[in-house]
Order: structure tokens, then sequence, then C-alpha cells
């Protein structure tokens, strides 16, 4: 690699570590209204909503559409997260 791409993808990756930075506050955002959400579940199986992800799902392909930008890596992102927090819930599911 030449010394001046070289610097280009140093930049880079501080700009990546920078918007991976805001990323975790987002998502930190989401833990606390994920929180909430399960305050308000009486059951443990309210936890799993299929309707409610799939909604999401189309929605999110559908905007990422709009956006440009390939549904497949926003498809595989929500999967993944709507399945982390799912795990999270039941870790963290606690009721009378």
């Amino acid at each position: 690699m030449s010394p001046i791409n070289k610097k280009k993808l140093n930049y880079l990756r501080i700009k990546l570590d920078k918007l991976d930075n805001e990323l975790l506050k987002i998502i930190k955002k989401r833990s606390n209204l994920v929180n909430e959400v399960l305050k308000v579940k009486v059951n443990k199986r309210e936890i799993i909503d299929h309707k409610r992800i799939n909604f999401i799902l189309k929605k999110i392909k559908n905007k990422s559409i709009q956006s440009k930008i390939d549904p497949k890596i926003t498809g595989r992102i929500w999967k993944n997260m709507i399945w982390a927090f799912i795990g999270y819930e039941k870790r963290n599911f606690k009721k009378k």
C-alpha cells in the first residue's frame, strides 16, 4: 500500500471509530427504551412478537431501499439487534 493510501486508510478508520462511538450512544438509548418496554410486559411469552418483528424488518428494508442502502446489510443488522435485545429481555424478565 502506498504511503498516501495508508494515510487515507488511517483517516477513514479514525472516522469509523468516531461513528462507532456514536452508534454505542444510540444503542444505549435503545437499551434504556427496551428496559421500559420490559417493565410493561407481564408474561415472558410477550417478549417475542413475530408480527412486530416482521413489521420492523419490512419497514427497515423499504427505508434502506429509499435511502440507497444495501437492504441485506440493514436487514442483517436489525435481525441481529432484535434477537440480541430479545435475549436481553429474556435474561432480565422478572415478574412476580
